[in-house]
This record gives C-alpha cells, sequence and structure tokens, in this order.
C-alpha cells in the first residue's frame, strides 16, 4: 500500500509533510543532543537485481545527499546508518547481496542529533534529496587519490603528485593529458609524479584543465586538475603570483519547483547567469553544494568558498532573545566535537581535488570552541595548499578565549564602510579582508555596490565580497487565473516558528529572473574602468581589471546620445593586457546642446560556453559638458485666461480648463474634455517599506509619515499677467496625535498653453530625531553600541497625483530601463525610455516601494491614442526627478504579502520626487551610506512643469517648449 516517490525528491516538494522556513531559531526545542518524539519518518523501498557477475565485484551504495539521517537494511539486514544532510554517505554492502532479486530499505528521519549542526538559513525539506547509486568495485582498486600541485617560483614548471589510498594492491598506470589534449607524460605505481614545462595555469577567467587519467587492470578513473598556487604576501591574496579580487555570491541548492534536488542543468543556468553578470566566486552557504558542483565551477571558472555543513546559530535564541554569550554553546559543547571534526573533515575529502576551491570554510554562524580549533588545525595539516576561513569567531563567549591562528583571513558580515577604513589603518591587522556576506539583496535593492567595490579597489588587501545571496528561496505554488506565478515563503505552510519572507533574498527571483539588483552588482563588479581625461576632447583612460585576460578578444564601441537620440557613434581600439591602462581618444564632436551622453560598451567578440557573441561585459557613461536645451513658449503667442474666484478657483483657457476648491487642492483639469488629471499633487514624505527599510520604518512610522494630514493655512490666487495666473497654497502636516512636522508651499502657476508649473518648498518643524538603543552587531564602545540620539532620514520627498487608467504607456528621458535609486542607480544609464505599467512595476514576491526611475527630465503618461500628460524638471535633488507610475497605492503595496494579491485600482498614482530615498542594505548590513540619505535640516525645493500631451510633441524641442523662465 505504499506510494511511489521520485528519487531523488524532496517529500515535502511530493506533497508530504509540510515545508518550513526558518533562518536562526531552530524548528525544534533546544534540548542537544535530543530530538522531539514526534519526529516525522519516511520509508523508502526498492528491490534491485544481481547476477553472477556483479557478485564478483565488491559493491558500494552511495547517497550523496539525505536530511536528516537514515537507517539502512539490505535484504532486511540491518546495514548501517548515517547522518551529515549534504555530504556522501557510502556503505560497503557486498556481502549482504544474493543472485538475483534484492531488497534496499531506507528509513528518513526529519531530525537528528544533526539537527543543531544544520540551522541553515533555508527552507527545511526533507528526504533523499540527491542522487543514490551503486558503485561496482575490483576487489583490487583505488579507494581514493589527493592530486597535488606544486609550481616554482616563476611558474615555468609544474609538478603534479597523486597520493593514492588503496585497496589491496592494484597495478597502477597513469597518464596526464594537457588542456588541448596532447599527452603530457606517463607514471606508473602509487604515487604518481608528473612534471610539466610552462604549464596552463588554472584561474577563473581562464580555467585551463588537465585530464589524469588513473588505469588499474580493472578500472579506469578520469579527474580535472588544476595547477595554480595560492598565497598570501603581506596580508594580500596572490593566485599564481597575481593579485586578484573576488566578486561573489553566497549560492544554495535551491529551487521553487525541486527545492534541494538539483539537477546539473539547473547549476549550469545559474554559473552562465554568475558569468554573465561578471561574477567569479561562489561560497557554498553554508554547506558543501551537490558533488558535482565544484567540477562545474573548475570547468567554467569560478574561485569557491567551500563551506562544510556545519550551523549552529539558533542557540543564540535558546532563551527567547539573541545572546551573544549563548551563541557558542554547540561549538563549546564537548559532546559535539567528533561530529563538527567529521562534518569539516568530509567537506575537505570530499571536494580536495576541485581546481576552483580557493578556500575551506569551517561553516557559518556557529560561534567558536575548541572544536572548531581542533577542526581547523586538521585542515591546515591535511591541505595547506589552500586558505582557510571562518566568520564567526571574532567572540570571546563563555569566557573561551578564542585560538583563531588556523585562520588565514579576516572574514566578517555586512561590515560597515566606516569599520573596513579602520581595520586598513590599523597595523596591528595583518590578515587579508574578506566580505563574506555584504549588500544583503533582499526585495528591492541592494544598495552601495559600487561604494563597496571602490573600497575593494582601494586596499590591496580587501579580497572582495560575497552578495547575500544569489536566489529567492520559494515553493511554487502554481498560477493565479490572471496567469501570475505565486510563490510561497516562511508562514505560508501554516509552521511555526517561521521567519516570513526573509528568505526572499536572492539578486534573482525564484524562476532565476534577474532582479535590478544584479544588474546594479554586475555594473559595480565589472572587469572594465573608464576615465575622463578630456571630455572636450575625447581623452579617455581605459582599465583592465582583469587580473588574467586581456581585451584582445573583445569589442568596444562609442555612443553619444542627445535627448536620448544616437547622433554619432564608432569603435574603439582596444588591446589592454590585465591590469593595464590604455589612453584612447575618440574622434567625436561635442554636440551644440541638449542632454547629451557618451557611452562606452565593451562586449564579447566571440560566442562562450556561458553568452553569445554581443553580450555586453562592460558599460560607462558620462555627461557630456554641453549646455541642456531649454524651448520657452513666449507668454505673447499664449492664449489669456479666464479666472473666476469663487469658493475656489476656476481657470479657463482657450481649449482647458483647471479648478483648486478653497483648500487649494486641484481638483479637476480639463483638456479638450478630457481629463489630463484626476486629483493631485499632494505631499507625500511615504513609500511602501522596503525589506531593507525594516528597521527605520519605525522611526518613520513615529513621525506619521505615513499618515499625514494636510491643514491649509491660506490660499491666494493672482493674475500675473494676462495669460498665466498663480495659486499659492501654504499647509501644514501633521499626522494622528502628534505636532506638525512638515510646511508645504506650494505654487501652481497656470499659462495660457495649458501648462501648470509646479514649485514646491518644504520646510521642517521638528527635529528628525529619535533615540535608539545600542546595537549587539556594533564594536564595543562605539556610538551604535550605547544608546544615542539618531537622525532619521526620509523615505522620500515629493508629489503625487492621480491620472486616468487609461495612461498606460510611459516615455521618459532619464535613468533606465531598471528601477533606479540613488544608490542602485550605476547600471541604469540616462537615455530615452518608453514601457508600460507592467514594465514599471518590479514584482517583488513580497510587494514593496519599486519601479522608481530617477534623474528624470522629462515624461510623457499617454493612453492609447497618445493623448495624456507631461512632466518637464525644472528643479530636483539630483539632475532630474524621480518618479513611480503604479495602479496600485502605496499603501496597498504595503498591505499586500505576496504580489500575486495585487489588483490594479481604478487610476494609477504618480509620483513625483524632489527624491527618492536610498536603499542600504540594513535588514541585515548598513543603512544607506551618508552622503545618499536624504535629510530634511532645512528648506527643500523641487519645481517642475505639467502640461497636456498629444503625439505632436513627441520630439524632445517641441516636448520641452513649456513656459517663460521669468514668471
Amino acid at each position: 500500500d505504499m506510494d511511489e516517490i521520485e528519487v531523488p525528491s524532496c517529500w515535502q516538494n511530493a506533497g508530504y509533510d509540510r515545508h518550513m522556513y526558518t533562518n536562526v531559531r531552530y524548528p525544534i526545542p533546544f534540548d542537544p543532543p535530543y530530538v522531539p518524539d514526534e519526529n516525522p519518518c519516511g520509508l523508502y523501498l526498492r528491490r534491485f537485481y544481481m547476477n553472477e557477475d556483479d557478485l564478483k565485484f565488491k559493491t558500494y551504495l552511495n547517497f550523496e545527499g539525505v536530511d536528516s539521517c537514515f537507517y539502512l537494511w539490505i535484504n532486511e539486514q540491518f546495514a548501517g546508518y548515517s547522518q551529515v544532510s549534504h555530504s556522501t554517505s557510502e556503505f560497503d554492502i557486498s556481502d549482504l547481496l544474493v543472485e538475483g532479486e534484492n531488497s534496499v530499505a531506507v528509513l528518513v528521519l526529519k531530525w537528528c542529533d544533526g539537527t543543531y549542526l544544520e540551522d541553515q538559513d533555508k527552507l527545511r525539506m526533507s528526504g533523499i534529496f540527491r542522487d543514490v547509486y551503486l558503485i561496482s568495485r575490483p576487489e583490487n582498486h583505488i579507494r581514493d587519490y589527493f592530486v597535488k600541485t606544486a609550481l616554482n617560483a616563476d611558474f615555468t614548471k609544474a609538478t603534479v603528485t597523486v597520493e593514492t589510498e588503496l585497496c589491496g594492491a592494484p597495478e597502477i598506470t597513469a597518464e596526464l593529458y594537457a588542456p588541448h589534449g596532447e599527452l603530457v607524460g606517463s607514471a606508473s605505481g602509487a604515487k604518481p609524479v608528473f612534471e610539466i614545462e610552462n604549464p596552463l595555469l588554472w584561474n577563473a577567467e581562464d580555467p585551463y584543465q588537465y585530464k589524469l587519467v588513473l588505469r588499474t587492470p580493472e578500472e579506469t578513473i578520469e579527474q580535472m586538475v588544476g595547477v595554480s598556487k595560492i598565497e598570501i604576501r603581506e596580508g594580500v591574496l596572490y593566485f599564481n603570483g597575481v593579485k586578484i579580487k573576488l566578486r561573489g555570491v553566497n549560492r544554495h541548492d535551491s529551487d521553487p519547483v525541486t527545492g534541494y534536488t538539483i539537477s546539473r542543468e539547473q547549476a549550469k543556468r545559474d554559473l552562465f547567469l554568475m558569468k554573465q553578470h561578471n561574477v567569479n566566486a561562489i561560497r557554498t552557504s553554508h554547506y558543501p553544494n551537490a558533488p558535482w558542483f565544484l567540477q562545474l565551477c573548475s570547468e567554467y571558472g569560478f574561485y569557491v568558498i567551500a563551506e562544510a555543513d556545519m550551523e549552529s546559530h539558533g542557540a543564540a535564541t535558546q532563551t527567547g532573545g539573541y545572546g551573544m554569550d549563548e551563541y557558542a554553546d554547540v561549538a563549546l559543547n564537548p559532546i559535539f566535537d567528533k561530529a563538527i571534526l567529521d562534518r569539516i573533515q568530509r567537506s575537505v575529502i570530499r571536494d580536495k581535488n576541485n581546481a576552483c576551491v580557493l578556500m575551506w570554510s569551517y561553516g557559518n554562524e556557529s560561534g567558536w570552541g575548541p572544536s572548531l580549533e581542533k577542526a581547523g588545525a586538521w585542515v591546515r595539516a591535511y591541505d595547506p595548499s589552500r586558505l582557510t576561513h571562518y566568520e564567526n569567531s571574532y567572540y570571546n563567549a563563555r569566557g573561551h578565549q578564542n585560538d583563531i591562528s588556523s585562520l588565514s583571513v579576516c572574514s566578517r558580515m555586512y561590515a560597515a564602510p566606516e569599520w573596513i577604513d579602520e581595520y586598513f589603518a590599523d597595523p596591528k591587522n595583518t590578515l587579508p579582508f574578506v566580505q563574506c556576506e555584504y549588500i544583503h539583496a533582499m526585495g528591492n535593492g541592494p544598495g552601495d555596490a559600487e561604494q563597496y567595490q571602490q573600497q575593494i579597489m582601494k586596499y590591496d588587501g580587501f579580497m572582495g565580497g560575497f552578495v547575500w545571496e544569489w536566489c529567492d528561496h520559494a515553493v511554487y505554488g502554481g498560477t493565479t487565473p490572471d496567469n501570475r506565478d505565486i510563490f510561497r515563503y516562511g508562514g505560508d505552510f501554516g509552521e511555526f516558528p517561521n521567519d516570513g519572507n526573509f528568505c526572499m533574498d536572492g539578486l534573482v527571483y525564484p524562476d532565476r529572473t534577474p532582479h535590478t539588483g544584479l544588474l546594479e552588482y554586475k555594473k559595480a563588479i565589472q572587469p572594465m574602468r573608464v576615465t575622463a581625461v578630456d571630455l572636450e576632447k575625447g581623452v579617455f583612460d581605459v582599465t583592465n581589471l582583469y587580473a588574467f585576460r586581456g581585451f584582445e578578444g573583445m569589442a568596444a564601441t562609442w555612443t553619444i546620445e542627445v535627448d536620448g537620440h544616437a547622433v554619432q557613434h564608432g569603435d574603439i581600439a582596444l588591446d589592454v593586457a590585465p591590469y593595464a591602462t590604455q589612453r584612447v581618444t575618440l574622434d567625436y564632436k561635442l554636440p551644440c546642446c541638449g542632454n547629451a551622453y557618451l557611452t562606452i560598451s565593451l562586449r564579447e567578440k566571440y560566442d562562450t560556453r556561458w553568452c553569445a557573441a554581443g553580450h555586453e561585459v562592460a558599460v560607462e557613461q558620462f555627461k557630456l559638458p554641453v549646455e541642456a536645451r531649454r524651448f520657452v513658449c513666449p507668454a505673447d503667442e499664449m492664449s489669456e485666461i479666464m479666472m473666476i474666484d469663487d469658493d475656489g478657483v476656476l481657470l479657463m483657457g482657450e481649449d482647458f480648463s483647471v479648478v483648486f476648491d478653497r483648500r487649494g487642492n486641484l481638483v479637476e483639469w480639463l483638456q479638450d474634455g478630457r481629463d489630463v488629471l484626476l486629483s493631485g499633487p499632494r505631499v507625500n514624505l511615504w513609500r511602501a517599506p522596503t525589506d531593507n527599510d525594516v528597521r527605520i520604518k519605525e522611526a518613520w512610522q513615529r513621525f506619521g509619515f505615513d499618515k499625514l494630514q494636510a491643514r491649509t493655512v491660506e490660499m491666494t490666487a493672482e493674475r500675473i499677467t494676462k495669460s498665466a495666473v498663480r495659486v499659492s497654497v501654504t499647509q501644514v502636516l501633521a499626522p494622528y496625535t502628534t505636532v506638525p512636522v512638515v510646511r508645504a508651499e506650494l505654487t501652481y502657476t497656470v499659462f495660457g498653453n495649458g501648462a501648470i508649473r509646479v514649485n514646491a518648498r518644504y520646510t521642517p518643524l521638528t527635529k528628525f530625531e529619535i533615540q535608539v538603543p545600542g546595537s549587539h552587531w556594533a564594536p564595543e564602545g562605539s556610538i551604535e553600541s550605547r544608546p544615542h540620539m539618531k537622525e532619521v532620514y526620509l523615505p522620500r520627498l515629493g508629489l503625487k497625483m492621480d491620472v486616468p487608467m487609461d495612461y498606460d504607456r510611459v516615455i521618459w528621458l532619464g535613468r533606465g530601463p531598471q528601477e533606479n535609486y540613488q544608490d542602485m542607480w550605476e547600471a541604469a544609464l540616462t537615455g530615452m525610455y518608453e514601457g508600460d505599467m507592467d514594465d514599471l512595476h518590479e514584482p517583488y514576491v513580497r510587494p514593496q516601494e519599486n519601479g522608481a526611475r530617477g534623474e528624470t527630465k522629462y515624461l510623457a503618461m499617454v493612453d492609447k491614442s497618445g493623448e495624456g500628460l507631461m512632466v518637464i524638471n525644472e528643479k530636483a535633488r539630483y539632475d532630474g526627478f524621480s518618479f513611480n507610475a503604479h495602479p496600485y497605492t502605496d499603501e496597498e503595496l504595503d498591505a499586500a504579502t505576496h504580489t500575486c494579491e495585487l489588483k490594479a485600482g481604478d487610476y494609477i498614482t504618480l509620483s513625483v520626487d524632489y527624491s527618492q530615498g536610498a536603499l542600504g542594505s540594513n535588514i541585515c548590513g548598513p543603512e544607506p551610506m551618508e552622503h545618499y540619505r536624504l535629510y530634511m535640516r532645512d528648506t527643500l525645493e523641487q519645481q517642475f512643469v505639467i502640461k497636456p500631451y498629444t503625439r505632436q510633441t513627441l520630439t524632445p524641442a517641441s516636448a520641452a517648449a513649456i513656459v517663460p523662465e521669468e514668471i
């Protein structure tokens, strides 16, 4: 009566038990080493056949991944037990097999004492989730081997040594083939040695691998071998004698449909996307990924931090709070010493022959204790050729004095830029530094990728960083009736405890569609940097940031756009060696006027294994020193405006009318009988909080930014000329129960050509400061570690208005095409873009602020007939305003828990902002960098013009023909 289930798979994905997502908190009581009596389990049965010849060989049964532990029976005889979910377990079942039919029974338990060592931040799933297979081996065979490479001082000669562990006494011969197929040499015996003259060295940019073939009379084993040398000299990482930088991501084995079960094709999809976005390093967070995954990393070229299946973060919450002393309780507990050593040994022994492994990591977020010290000493002795890594070693818990002498690097998570500067300013810090997690990519973000990259390039000892993390973790839930994907996260399965959408923190969506954060990261870590020497004469310095690859196989071009239209272009002859700079002069002429930008693009000239020819690798854009056009509609060409001032103001021109109510609200604007606006503009300081706003959100709500009420202090209307009327409104904005926070002075100048100039001046009426407690994450003694007053930065500042739903198409000159914010807009180039409402909305699985487009010079919103409205910038914080346009309000975005719940309303909310707030990565990392934060310490001002729009005003010249400057 048993059901059938696909193996490998996670049983929750097949409809058994239920999914669970928790980050820190253990899913079981903290009662080590015990687990609850109520322990779900799955019994797997299968039959297989062996013939007489099969039984002449030794037979091993391999399980590459089982969560969390399992008991094994062969032909109803107990064959063994194993745990460590993400490591291979192998059983010699030779003596239990019979000719003919055999049975295998596996009992998998959801929880075991290993659960205390597998508290990783991920969806918790169970079952046989990786491959299971039989291996038949001759009686005399190679049980294991360790391929070691060594290089002489000038890298002109390599020695490859193969150390073997034997079962019996097989005769061994070995051959080594070069990356292009020619035979390098042959050897024999239990320790073959090869000498290579002028070897082709492995690195992530040119991942050359030799092929080693080991032969016994009855077996042939092939192993790819990368020759390389890893060194730290004076606190700097050198790879094959060259300084390298790690442009990395943290990666789980994760898929919304298959869970932990990942195929090679799924893994290649990840790796190819990473390559396409300039990623060169991976941390296997926080366990060994599928055993063949590192083979793919070696083949395609990635530096890897190979992490052991070890995390006991949940000990920190055992008393309900978050205790730093309790953090290390599992690592300090001697009953886990052998288990922790076993996990770290398994990781190293399994993956030791992969060229991609740069560092062995002892695990993640488990505090520190004697168990890790013993394991670290073993790793350094077993494989001194690689670096060693562990982040969570800096806190001395329970009085234990940490011995971190086995570690090769200083690793931190989410270190603020100020901390990094202090680290490199202190001569006592001699280890190279790596951010094993940084710029937390949850929801809309992360911010500050470029600023961190500037620091990475500044300090030789800053090895680089690994974004947390690669993909959003979710469970696919089908589609809605209108064909939108449903992705489920923590709490959607009725589980407790759960940590909500904290698993939705990747650079790509669950289906691997890139987030805008990935586009920004690609730009920040791109291998080309261009510096303008003389923009007028077209002189630039082009720097190659590859460590090993030149630009000779790439194509470079330049283009000049004026007001979004290409006017000049050309090719660039680049032949830049690694880490070299080439000065180039581009043969262009400066345009006479307009919004003029130069874009330099670097592309792959030929097809690669991970992208097609023409793929853009890097891009830089420069604003040219050209005065922007200003097209003015003379006042004497405008029609006269009739003004009726009676319980409000009615203004009528030749083909338009505008109505303000007695409180100064613009309540109606008609052009040729159609609505230009439905309502607004209204002052707005609020946005639907992003995931990275979670810590500052409470402060914003304390000042009532989400519930501001406007009280009109004064409203006046005066005629300026026969064709211009000015309506001035002063408002005080205050939330419920507390004092006013902002005074807004809004001035509307209505012109006879149907345009309205909007000027808004915002003055603070209170100090935006709060008292905050000290942070346990902050360095001891720092201001962040003590209670202190904190100035509150704003989520946004601007005006919002309601426009007809028919305006479903947007054209803009500004940054794009993707959403962008001032600390996440390096990848968003200035240009002319066009899109519909779906294009302007970024469908984060948990809805939040999204879709802003910054430094916008002008935009048009139009219906299908080409009519609508236009907004032209005159004054903003940056070189243009930021805008959003959504068929949802901020309140609707904030209230929804999944994007598939959002329902379009009866109008579109258009926000035209003096500035959008920065993003940062403060749900785990730092707040936005200081110079990006939006503060209101004094009066701030924005100004723009709104005018009716038709297809006839599509060209930049006519579109910008607006109103006299002097009025």
